[in-house]
């Protein structure tokens, strides 16, 4: 499996798990507001537990920038540490 899928499949969990969403439902091109409902305090959770998962910072600059999922895939396996995936 490759790094992407690795991410996406992680992302897609915490998705699930945070916004209520049925798992069909998440896909690469998915926006996080239009597609999931997600408010500011939803997106602020996502993000957070991004970070605790990934070990990354998201920065509000880039958070801001973050539209859909495949952005949030992007932005992990641009920041991640190669270590995460053992």
């Amino acid at each position: 499996m490759d790094k992407k899928q690795i991410v996406f499949d992680k992302i897609k969990e915490i998705i699930i798990q945070e916004l209520g969403v049925k798992p069909e439902k998440v896909l690469l091109n998915a926006a996080l507001a239009d597609d999931f409902g997600a408010d500011s305090l939803d997106a602020l959770e996502l993000f957070n537990q991004i970070e605790s998962e990934f070990l990354v910072s998201i920065s509000d600059e880039a958070a801001t920038k973050m539209k859909d999922v495949s952005d949030l895939v992007d932005y992990v396996l641009e920041h991640v540490n190669a270590k995460y995936f053992g």
